[in-house]
C-alpha cells in the first residue's frame, strides 16, 4: 500500500536511454539503500524511470491509461521484491523485465479487445499537432502521420516477444546483452528473434521507401 502511495505522488521525470546507461552505479546504490529501509530513495528511483517505462508499456498495449497502471504495478513489484534485492544485473534490465512481462501478460489477456480505438486516438493526436504548428506544410504533416501510424501498426502485429524486443532495442536503445537478460533468452536467439522482427517490419513497410509515382 505505502509503494503505491509513493508511486502515485512520483513525478513524470525521466532520462533518455543513453543517460540512463551512465547513471545504472547510481540506480544500483539507491535500490541497496531502499533495501535498507530509504523510502526517500526509492521516490528518487520512481521519478527517475516512470516516465521511460510509461513509454514502453503503451508502446507494447496501445492504451495510456492501462500504460500507467502497469507502469504502477512495476514499481509496487520493486518495492516488494526490495529485501531479495541484489545488484548481479542492471537496474533497468531487471526493471524492464518487470515491465515486459505485465505487458505481454496484458495483451495475452486481452487480445481482440484493442484495434481501431489506439489508431484512432493517433489521428486526433495527429490532428492536434498539425493545429498547433501552423508553421508546417499540412500535406507533409499529414503523410509523417500516415508513416507513422503504418510503422506502429506493423510493430504491434509483430508476435508479442518480436514486439518487445525490437521497442527496447529501436526505441530504448537497449543493448543485446540486456535485452537477452530481459527476455530471459540468449544472445544468439535475441539476434534471431531481432532478425526476423526486422526481416517482417522490411517487408510490412517496403511500400513507404518506394518512389513516388504520382506527381
Amino acid at each position: 500500500m505505502g509503494a503505491a502511495m509513493v508511486v502515485n505522488s512520483a513525478g513524470m521525470a525521466g532520462s533518455s536511454a543513453g543517460s540512463r546507461g551512465t547513471e545504472i552505479d547510481r540506480d544500483a546504490q539507491l535500490m541497496l539503500q531502499v533495501r535498507e529501509g530509504d523510502m526517500s530513495c526509492f521516490s528518487v528511483l520512481v521519478d527517475r524511470h516512470r516516465a521511460p517505462v510509461i513509454h514502453f508499456v503503451y508502446r507494447m498495449v496501445q492504451d495510456q491509461a492501462v500504460a500507467e497502471e502497469l507502469a504502477q504495478e512495476v514499481f509496487v513489484r520493486i518495492y516488494r521484491a526490495r529485501e531479495s534485492y541484489e545488484p548481479s544485473a542492471k537496474f533497468t534490465t531487471w526493471m524492464f523485465r518487470i515491465a515486459s512481462h505485465l505487458a505481454l501478460n496484458w495483451i495475452r489477456d486481452h487480445k481482440g479487445e484493442r484495434g481501431k480505438e489506439s489508431l484512432d486516438q493517433e489521428i486526433v493526436e495527429g490532428a492536434s499537432r498539425q493545429v498547433v504548428d501552423r508553421e508546417a506544410n499540412v500535406e507533409q504533416r499529414m503523410l509523417r502521420e500516415v508513416r507513422l501510424a503504418e510503422v506502429r501498426r506493423a510493430i504491434q502485429l509483430l508476435p508479442e516477444k518480436q514486439r518487445a524486443a525490437v521497442l527496447m532495442h529501436k526505441y530504448e536503445e537497449m543493448d543485446y546483452s540486456q535485452i537477452a537478460r530481459t527476455l530471459e533468452c540468449s544472445e544468439p536467439a535475441l539476434k534471431s528473434l531481432l532478425f526476423r522482427a526486422y526481416e517482417t517490419l522490411r517487408s510490412r513497410l517496403a511500400h513507404l521507401s518506394g518512389g513516388r509515382r504520382n506527381s
